[in-house]
């Protein structure tokens, strides 16, 4: 059971959130923009999150084989170079070390994509973590099967 439902709690703070969220729907490729909730969700272990973007993926039209992948996605054959890029900025923008990001992971991203494409993948993967914190603090659960 939920601890705090947040929107009600902190409107104002949640409708920021979710312009963020809006914001990212509006500038990021779909497709692209459910691998890196989905792998920021499963790197912070938000279960309510990973449930979330597995399934709008699935209805977006995603494989099912590809969404299991993204849990070993550095080993699996199925992702572009572009997405490969962005899930490694993922990985290193949610696990932020004492070193920030590291340049071999930086370097990729900026070649696959534009600044302004850089930009806007990097507040999807800022949104959704954002997203995360907030699940996980609050237990939300999926939904029951």
């Amino acid at each position: 059971m939920s601890r705090l439902t947040i929107d009600q709690v902190a409107p104002g703070a949640y409708r920021a959130v979710l312009g963020m969220e809006q914001y990212c729907r509006q500038t990021v490729d779909p497709t692209l923009l459910e691998l890196i909730k989905l792998r920021a969700s499963m790197v912070n272990g938000c279960s309510f999150c990973t449930d979330m973007h597995s399934r709008e993926a699935l209805e977006q039209g995603e494989s099912s084989r590809r969404l299991f992948a993204v849990a070993a996605w550095h080993d699996a054959p199925f992702f572009s170079d572009r997405e490969r890029a962005a899930l490694a900025l993922t990985d290193a923008v949610t696990r932020l070390g004492e070193d920030g990001v590291p340049d071999e992971v930086w370097e990729p991203a900026a070649k696959a994509f534009t600044e302004e494409e850089l930009g806007n993948v990097l507040m999807a993967i800022a949104t959704i973590n954002v997203w995360n914190r907030l699940s996980i603090a609050v237990r939300n659960e999926p939904p029951a099967l």
